[in-house]
Protein backbone atom coordinates (compact mmCIF):
# COMPACT_ATOMS: atom_id res chain seq x y z
CA UNK A 1 0.00 0.00 0.00
CA UNK A 2 1.44 3.43 -0.90
CA UNK A 3 2.21 5.58 2.12
CA UNK A 4 -0.47 8.28 1.70
CA UNK A 5 -3.45 5.86 1.65
CA UNK A 6 -1.88 3.88 4.52
CA UNK A 7 -1.66 6.96 6.75
CA UNK A 8 -5.15 8.08 5.75
CA UNK A 9 -6.46 4.60 6.63
CA UNK A 10 -4.58 4.73 9.96
CA UNK A 11 -6.37 7.94 10.95
CA UNK A 12 -9.72 6.69 9.62
CA UNK A 13 -9.34 3.67 11.93
CA UNK A 14 -8.36 6.02 14.77
CA UNK A 15 -11.47 8.16 14.23
CA UNK A 16 -13.77 5.14 13.98
CA UNK A 17 -12.42 3.70 17.23
CA UNK A 18 -11.36 0.49 15.47
CA UNK A 19 -8.13 -0.08 17.39
CA UNK A 20 -7.56 -3.54 15.91
CA UNK A 21 -7.71 -2.15 12.35
CA UNK A 22 -5.25 0.57 13.37
CA UNK A 23 -2.92 -1.96 14.99
CA UNK A 24 -3.06 -4.17 11.88
CA UNK A 25 -1.31 -1.37 9.96
CA UNK A 26 1.66 -1.45 12.34
CA UNK A 27 4.78 -3.57 12.07
CA UNK A 28 5.20 -6.00 15.00
CA UNK A 29 8.28 -4.01 16.12
CA UNK A 30 6.83 -0.53 15.58
CA UNK A 31 8.74 2.25 17.32
CA UNK A 32 6.46 4.79 19.02
CA UNK A 33 8.04 8.10 19.98
CA UNK A 34 5.62 9.76 22.40
CA UNK A 35 5.36 13.56 22.53
CA UNK A 36 7.62 14.81 25.34
CA UNK A 37 7.81 11.24 26.59
CA UNK A 38 9.69 8.03 26.06
CA UNK A 39 10.07 5.58 23.24
CA UNK A 40 8.10 2.34 23.23
CA UNK A 41 8.69 -0.58 20.91
CA UNK A 42 6.30 -3.23 19.67
CA UNK A 43 2.68 -3.59 18.78
CA UNK A 44 1.76 -4.77 22.30
CA UNK A 45 3.22 -1.59 23.81
CA UNK A 46 1.27 0.48 21.26
CA UNK A 47 -1.93 -1.40 22.14
CA UNK A 48 -1.35 -0.63 25.84
CA UNK A 49 -0.71 3.04 24.99
CA UNK A 50 -4.00 3.22 23.09
CA UNK A 51 -5.79 1.69 26.07
CA UNK A 52 -4.36 4.33 28.41
CA UNK A 53 -5.31 7.09 25.98
CA UNK A 54 -8.84 5.77 25.50
CA UNK A 55 -9.42 5.78 29.26
CA UNK A 56 -8.50 9.46 29.61
CA UNK A 57 -9.36 11.03 26.25
CA UNK A 58 -12.03 10.93 23.56
CA UNK A 59 -10.35 12.29 20.42
CA UNK A 60 -11.03 12.81 16.73
CA UNK A 61 -8.58 13.81 14.00
CA UNK A 62 -9.79 16.75 11.88
CA UNK A 63 -8.42 18.53 8.82
CA UNK A 64 -5.92 15.77 8.07
CA UNK A 65 -3.23 16.52 5.48
CA UNK A 66 -0.74 13.75 4.60
CA UNK A 67 2.63 14.28 2.93
CA UNK A 68 4.67 11.38 1.55
CA UNK A 69 8.23 10.85 0.38
CA UNK A 70 8.44 9.75 -3.27
CA UNK A 71 10.01 6.44 -2.24
CA UNK A 72 7.00 5.71 0.01
CA UNK A 73 9.18 4.95 3.03
CA UNK A 74 8.31 8.08 5.02
CA UNK A 75 5.23 10.17 5.55
CA UNK A 76 4.09 13.08 7.66
CA UNK A 77 0.69 14.30 8.72
CA UNK A 78 -0.63 17.56 10.07
CA UNK A 79 -4.05 17.77 11.66
CA UNK A 80 -6.09 19.06 14.54
CA UNK A 81 -7.06 16.76 17.35
CA UNK A 82 -10.44 17.60 18.85
CA UNK A 83 -10.85 16.01 22.20
CA UNK A 84 -12.50 15.71 25.55
CA UNK A 85 -10.45 15.07 28.68
CA UNK A 86 -12.44 12.29 30.37
CA UNK A 87 -10.31 10.95 33.24
CA UNK A 88 -7.25 12.40 34.92
CA UNK A 89 -4.03 11.20 33.30
CA UNK A 90 -1.03 10.64 35.56
CA UNK A 91 0.89 13.84 36.27
CA UNK A 92 -1.58 16.06 34.42
CA UNK A 93 -4.35 18.43 35.58
CA UNK A 94 -7.61 17.02 36.87
CA UNK A 95 -9.99 15.92 34.15
CA UNK A 96 -13.43 17.57 34.28
CA UNK A 97 -14.65 16.87 30.75
CA UNK A 98 -12.65 19.78 29.30
CA UNK A 99 -12.76 20.16 25.52
CA UNK A 100 -9.72 21.03 23.43
CA UNK A 101 -8.61 21.44 19.82
CA UNK A 102 -4.88 21.17 19.23
CA UNK A 103 -2.61 21.19 16.18
CA UNK A 104 -0.53 18.00 15.86
CA UNK A 105 2.30 16.86 13.61
CA UNK A 106 3.05 13.17 13.11
CA UNK A 107 5.89 11.42 11.32
CA UNK A 108 6.01 7.86 10.03
CA UNK A 109 8.46 5.34 8.63
CA UNK A 110 7.01 2.61 6.45
CA UNK A 111 8.39 -0.72 5.23
CA UNK A 112 6.69 -3.64 3.49
CA UNK A 113 3.32 -1.89 3.66
CA UNK A 114 3.43 -1.50 7.45
CA UNK A 115 4.12 1.49 9.70
CA UNK A 116 7.44 0.93 11.47
CA UNK A 117 7.68 4.25 13.35
CA UNK A 118 5.13 6.74 14.69
CA UNK A 119 6.32 10.05 16.15
CA UNK A 120 3.81 12.64 17.40
CA UNK A 121 4.44 16.28 18.28
CA UNK A 122 2.13 18.88 19.75
CA UNK A 123 2.44 21.92 21.98
CA UNK A 124 1.96 20.50 25.47
CA UNK A 125 1.90 23.96 27.07
CA UNK A 126 -0.95 24.92 24.77
CA UNK A 127 -2.89 21.77 25.69
CA UNK A 128 -2.28 22.36 29.40
CA UNK A 129 -3.66 25.89 29.07
CA UNK A 130 -6.78 24.52 27.35
CA UNK A 131 -7.54 21.95 30.06
CA UNK A 132 -6.53 24.10 33.05
CA UNK A 133 -9.34 26.63 32.60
Amino acid sequence: MPSTPLIEAYYAAFNSGDREALLAMLDENVVHEINEGGVETGKDAFRAFLGRMDRSYKETVEELVVFAAPAGDRAAAEFYIRGEYLATDSGLPEAKGQNYRLRVGAFFEIANGKITRVTNYYNLSNWLAMVST
